[in-house]
């Protein structure tokens, strides 16, 4: 039986030399989506993630590559440890490097964020000028009342829109910010069922428009495996990261002293390294990891 002529192939990413003998049909699907759920299953496969970089100084050195781009990443930790600095350093770092960047803010008013932003040295009415970052206030209630009569009209099932929601007209973001999924789940109290039908239905919208998100949760004990009241972020998110404030016990004559931590808890399709870093939150520069 002769040979098969092997053949050079033109559409994948270079990994080095490929030679193949003929496509299959996973290859096919690469080169040429047809479909939305083609599209989606061929971005889901790690080598072929394009990387995102924070720009923190020190963070992005954790990864490989960095974070795959349509990722969902819960950033989560106690009160006061920076967790609204990080993302707003990272969005401002992706919008400067072609990312359309909407921060969603359910807690804190717009002008106080940009003073935080404006705080560091950054400059965000530039992009919003260009029309490539938005800074927005949300109001949980409006949510769970939407949230609500869609369930209503749907019977109570799961494919509900929640595009109306929460996205501007004629602005479709590629790096979200949400602050904070805390906010929420409290405008959802005594409605508990509603709120972990609307958070599936959130992760999976997050996942079919090729966004990347980072969702900020507080919590009380970042040790506990669930993270959140609910759990179900947790295991819904591609990737977590936690931050902590821990206390170093003093001597003596001393109460000790804090010092803010991060770790990469969990990353799809990513490699990173499992360790427990400082970092100090620096004027004019945000977020610094101390000795990566």
């Amino acid at each position: 039986m002769p040979k098969a002529k092997a053949v050079k192939h033109k559409g994948m990413p270079k990994f080095g030399k490929q030679l193949l003998e003929e496509k299959s049909e996973d290859e096919r699907i690469l080169q040429k989506p047809q479909t939305q759920t083609q599209k989606m299953e061929a971005i889901r496969r790690p080598e072929y993630f394009e990387r995102i970089k924070t720009g923190i100084s020190g963070f992005d050195r954790l990864f490989g590559k960095g974070i795959p781009k349509g990722s969902s990443v819960l950033v989560a930790g106690t009160p006061g440890t920076g967790k609204t600095i990080f993302c707003l350093q990272a969005l401002y770092n992706a919008v400067k490097n072609g990312e359309k960047g909407l921060y969603m803010s359910f807690e804190e008013p717009e002008w106080r964020l940009r003073q935080h932003m404006h705080d560091f040295g950054w400059k965000p009415e530039i992009y919003e000028q260009k029309g490539s970052l938005m800074i927005k206030r949300f109001d949980p209630f409006d949510i769970t009342r939407s949230i609500e009569a869609l369930l209503t009209r749907a019977k109570k099932e799961l494919l509900i829109d929640v595009e109306p929601v929460f996205f501007p007209p004629n602005f479709r973001p590629t790096f979200i910010i949400l602050d904070s999924m805390s906010a929420v789940a409290a405008a959802f109290v005594g409605r508990e069922d509603s709120y972990r039908i609307y958070i599936e239905q959130l992760f999976r919208f997050f996942e079919e428009m090729g966004a990347t998100s980072l969702l900020i949760t507080e919590t009380e004990d970042p040790e506990s495996l669930s993270l959140t009241r609910s759990g179900v972020e947790g295991f819904l998110a591609d990737g977590i990261i936690i931050m902590r404030n821990l206390k170093i016990t003093g001597g003596e004559t001393t109460g000790g002293e804090r010092v803010k931590t991060i770790e990469i808890l969990k990353m799809r399709g990513e490699g990173f390294q499992q360790k427990i870093v400082e970092f100090n939150i620096v004027q004019g520069r945000g977020i610094v990891i101390v000795n990566v």
